[in-house]
């Protein structure tokens, strides 16, 4: 008989997560997936109108309190995709993503996509981690 993986949901209580039926973050067994983030506060405004390396911080700070609320951290980090609105930016968006996960150096691409939800928003970043036990 095969077991089955216990699966975990993380949600933050944005209004969107019930609307579109998603969650911030899903673990099952030791794979963590968290959902593209954005750079919004806790009231859901854009952080660093204009800045796509301050945008970049904000949406890894993002999937690092999700990663921890899943039971891992940015360590476990072994895949980022990030989208972007202007291609031209990547060194500010690169910059941002190796001071937070430069050490770890997960697997990473960056594709510039047309639009973002909010016209406001420059990246949108989703990760995936393994949870050593």
């Amino acid at each position: 008989m095969k077991r089955s993986l216990q699966r975990y949901t993380y949600a933050t209580g944005s209004p969107w997560e019930p609307i579109v039926g998603y969650s911030r973050a899903i673990r099952v067994g030791s794979t963590v997936h968290v959902s593209g983030s954005t750079a919004t506060d806790a009231q859901g405004a854009v952080v660093g109108v204009g800045d796509a390396y301050v945008q970049t911080l904000q949406a890894l700070r993002k999937i690092e309190r999700a990663l921890v609320h899943a039971g891992a951290t940015l360590r476990d980090v072994v895949r980022t995709r990030i989208y972007v609105t202007n291609i031209a930016m990547w060194q500010d968006i690169g910059r941002a993503h190796r001071e937070l996960l430069g050490d770890v150096r997960p697997a990473c691409t960056m594709v510039q996509v047309a639009a973002l939800v909010d016209p406001a928003m420059l990246v949108e970043i989703e990760a995936e981690a393994i949870v050593s036990s």
